[in-house]
């Protein structure tokens, strides 16, 4: 495990959702996973529970932002969803440093005038393997060598691309699976917080609806490695990249 830098960030972490209740008090919500993920890396989180309403009342004092995933889909006409677009926007149009991670993907995609729907090809969720392609930014390092493994666990995907950003990750299933906007956006659709234990407590529990063939194959994938230190320390690099 990495030594934690002296700068230390203080990020706001915007939480859109909650892992299902039955795995919180083991596993934990998204403030305790994204705070084991990045908390080595020198990320102090301030967490936002905007679903419930609780916004904040000032952007500054926090070095840059990460928004969290949801059980909602990006689309819902919920007055959460709609004032949390209002939010991503201000913090994109300040150049603050944002990280979006599965629906935060979604979510800032559509804020920004891309769209969002469903997967012709159904659930992805265990590991996947995402594919970097392009230039390789100067924070992702170390850079991917032959893909990283990641834990998948969505239905709902960015199917066009606001102006202006750049595709920086596919795979077969998600050929939008991670982008940049500009200097100040990352942009991630997999769950780099979530452990193997997450992901198989979610697929076990969501087994009617993402089928039993795709939740077979997602259970035996979790045998593998991941990847999670890696993808926090791009997440990490690029919010100290992205500072003003």
């Amino acid at each position: 495990m990495p030594a934690v830098p002296d700068d230390t960030l203080r990020i706001g972490l915007i939480q859109c959702g909650h892992v299902h209740p039955d795995l919180v008090p083991t596993l934990g919500d998204y403030p305790e996973l994204f705070a084991d993920l990045l908390g080595p890396h020198g990320i102090e989180l301030t967490t936002f529970d905007v679903d419930h309403g609780h916004f904040p009342d000032d952007l500054s004092g926090f070095d840059g932002w990460v928004i969290s995933g949801s059980a909602n889909s990006a689309y819902e006409d919920l007055p959460w969803i709609h004032q949390t677009e209002d939010l991503l926007r201000k913090l994109v149009a300040d150049e603050a440093p944002v990280v979006a991670v599965c629906f935060g993907h979604q979510l800032l995609a559509q804020a920004l005038g891309g769209r969002v729907a469903k997967s012709d090809d159904g659930w992805g969720a265990g590991m996947h393997r995402y594919h970097f392609s392009g230039d390789v930014p100067a924070w992702m390092s170390p850079a991917p060598d032959g893909g990283v493994r990641i834990i998948a666990s969505h239905q709902d995907q960015v199917v066009e691309l606001p102006e202006g950003a750049v595709v920086l990750a596919r795979t077969d299933h998600c050929p939008i699976a991670a982008y940049t906007l500009g200097r100040s956006v990352f942009a991630i659709q997999p769950h780099p917080e979530f452990t193997a234990a997450v992901s198989r407590g979610l697929v076990e529990r969501r087994r009617d609806r993402i089928g039993e063939a795709t939740s077979d194959a997602a259970l035996a994938s979790l045998d593998e490695p991941l990847d999670q230190d890696l993808v926090a320390g791009w997440m990490a690099g690029f919010l100290r990249h992205a500072r003003p």
